[in-house]
């Protein structure tokens, strides 16, 4: 099993950048697919949850009207589009993914990425 991020970097308050998470070795349309952050000293936080089908999509507070989260099943990829960054959105960003009947995520445990960093700031 893997998800590997990519497309964090350094960017500018008010720029956007495109986070991708590639995912294998697993079936992904089974999965619901979500971003976390992680800023400096504090605690992992959930930024936005796609389900398996793209059917209901949730944001934090603290992202929305600004981060778009969607998913290409057949890539195995999922994205998060965030516009407008702030200088309070520097994190490091992973992927999670998460079968979508719970009790198979109980018993099987979450999926991790190893993180991407997103630095905002001038």
């Amino acid at each position: 099993v893997q998800l590997v991020e990519s497309g964090g970097g350094l960017v500018q308050p008010g720029g956007s950048l495109r986070l991708s998470c590639a995912a294998s070795g697993f079936t992904f349309s089974s999965y619901d697919m979500s971003w976390y952050r992680q800023a400096p000293g504090k605690e992992r936080d959930l930024v936005a949850t796609i389900t398996s089908r793209g059917g209901v999509i949730n944001y934090a507070d603290s992202v929305k009207g600004r981060f778009t989260i969607s998913r290409d099943n057949a890539k195995n990829t999922v994205y998060l589009q965030m516009n407008s960054l702030k200088p309070e959105d520097t994190a490091v960003y992973y992927c999670n993914a998460k079968h979508r009947i719970e009790v198979v995520s109980r018993a099987q445990g979450d999926y991790w990425g190893k993180g991407a960093l997103v630095t905002v700031s001038s």
